[in-house]
């Protein structure tokens, strides 16, 4: 006997030691070896990253380095198979015969859609205790399928019925006589209502986002969850959704290309895709980032997208090889907007590093920024006056709660009111020559300000949580404001 068992002892040290004994092996023996392969061979499964990596391991397409982020080619993904964009290629829209449903990719993200921690056993002696093993592996892949499906939250966008709204907020008694603009230039202080109340769901309370934009069709794209929904502000319907729910967890930017109906989109998993939403076909998908695409901005064909890395592309949205430049930052970017003129680029990170960079997106070494500004909180909400093209206005964080006015030539700041709280977004208001901020708490409202001396001018009151997003409609007139609670109101600025 003890000969018998010095051999199944040896036998069983000479087996893999990739694979473990399922049916003899203690319960901490096996959460110790779960936790060394989980971190030792993926990354974590909430990573925004865990999806791109998971993509490399799969493509066999030529990927190009980009700094510490990888670009691939374009893809364009059917149910069935992928089609690579030829390199001579131009971007027409409408071109692509695309749904409006991003279609499921290839086999990479349909059947290897959970992460696997273990490898097939080779080793175990015995065909049952084979399929123990792969019932356990089976259980895991489930495990983590339903956590990455339990991530996702369906959006909703839906007009306020007042008296017979049945949205939780409404039933608490947030109705539209709660919304109203307040106007402080004259002295009877002015009162209006609200033209539209909006009920949000899967507005993500997220305030490094940027979700919202108005274009000059008077289109409102918002981002709800895993989808982007267009809403057309002169007949208050919705038209149509932009649905990514089988590729990412979420979308994290929308940006609306100057002039025409084309929709930029990053999401969670990295990836910034070009919609029609006329045509309701996808036009490309361009990769490269391997975390969230947080900020998006147009500079006439160029597309620049920032990312929780760091990253700044310039994308070319003309060209097959679809990237011109890049930008680089230490810490996640917050906020892109490129100057009226196009000549300058305004980064804000979370770090607080305010940066100006200059317009060359085609040179294929580092570009050096302008200017470096550093402020006391993360610069998100920022924005560049209409009418002067060298001031600028950021947004102060929780710690600061200022808006700062900038002279970009000489890096100081002309005013700094305070406005007790967060500044969560802000616009230009060019009719009135004022700006619009939207604080956080504890007043969760939006101010709007005289350019001139930067006194109050006005305000718009009713939202119960922080006013993450503002845009400003074509004719200049009207704002689209979304806070975190859900609600969302469009009211006249002037």
């Amino acid at each position: 006997m003890r000969v018998l068992s010095k051999g199944m002892k040896q036998k069983r040290s000479q087996s893999s030691p990739e694979v473990f004994d399922v049916v003899n092996t203690t319960y901490s023996n096996f959460k110790s070896d779960f936790v060394k392969r989980l971190s030792a061979e993926v990354p974590v499964a909430s990573s925004p990253i865990t999806t791109r990596w998971q993509q490399s391991q799969t493509r066999d397409l030529p990927s190009h380095s980009f700094g510490e982020e990888h670009s691939s080619s374009d893809l364009e993904s059917s149910r069935s198979m992928l089609k690579i964009t030829p390199e001579k290629g131009t971007l027409i829209l409408g071109s692509y015969n695309e749904s409006l449903m991003t279609p499921i990719k290839g086999n990479f993200e349909t059947n290897n859609s959970t992460l696997h921690f273990c490898k097939t056993p080779h080793a175990l002696d015995g065909s049952w205790k084979e399929n123990i093993a792969l019932k356990g592996q089976k259980c895991l892949n489930q495990l983590f399928l339903t956590q990455k499906v339990a991530q996702q939250v369906n959006g909703k966008m839906q007009l306020c019925e007042q008296s017979q709204c049945v949205w939780e907020g409404c039933r608490d008694g947030v109705r539209d006589e709660s919304f109203y603009f307040k106007s402080f230039r004259d002295v009877n202080y002015s009162i209006l209502r609200s033209e539209v109340k909006i009920h949000l769901t899967g507005l993500r309370n997220d305030y490094y986002l940027n979700v919202l934009d108005w274009n000059f069709q008077n289109l409102v794209a918002v981002a709800l969850g895993s989808s982007a929904y267009i809403w057309n502000g002169e007949t208050h319907n919705g038209i149509e959704s932009v649905d990514l729910r089988l590729t990412c967890n979420y979308v994290s930017s929308v940006s609306w290309i100057k002039e025409g109906t084309c929709l930029a989109v990053g999401t969670s998993e990295g990836e910034v895709q070009l919609w029609d939403v006329v045509t309701k076909k996808r036009l490309r998908n361009m990769l490269g980032h391997l975390s969230v695409v947080g900020a998006l901005s147009w500079n006439h064909s160029i597309l620049s997208s920032g990312s929780r890395l760091g990253r700044v592309y310039h994308h070319d949205v003309r060209v097959a090889q679809h990237h011109v430049g890049t930008l680089h930052h230490k810490q996640a970017v917050c906020a892109l907007k490129w100057s009226p003129d196009g000549r300058l680029l305004s980064s804000g990170c979370s770090d607080g590093l305010l940066t100006i960079w200059p317009h060359d997106p085609g040179t294929t070494a580092q570009t050096q920024p302008i200017k470096v500004i550093p402020h006391p909180t993360a610069v998100k909400a920022l924005g560049w006056c209409p009418w002067q093209s060298a001031v600028l206005a950021v947004g102060g964080g929780m710690e600061d709660g200022c808006l700062h006015i900038l002279d970009i030539n000489t890096e100081q700041s002309i005013q700094s009111p305070s406005t007790n709280s967060q500044i969560c977004s802000l616009i230009w208001l060019p009719k009135t020559k004022e700006i619009a901020t939207g604080q956080g708490t504890p007043k969760n409202d939006v101010t709007v300000w005289a350019c001139s001396a930067l006194a109050r001018s006005g305000g718009f009151f009713g939202h119960r949580g922080r006013v993450l997003h503002l845009a400003l409609s074509p004719d200049q007139t009207q704002v689209f404001s979304a806070a975190a609670d859900g609600t969302a109101c469009v009211w006249n600025c002037c």
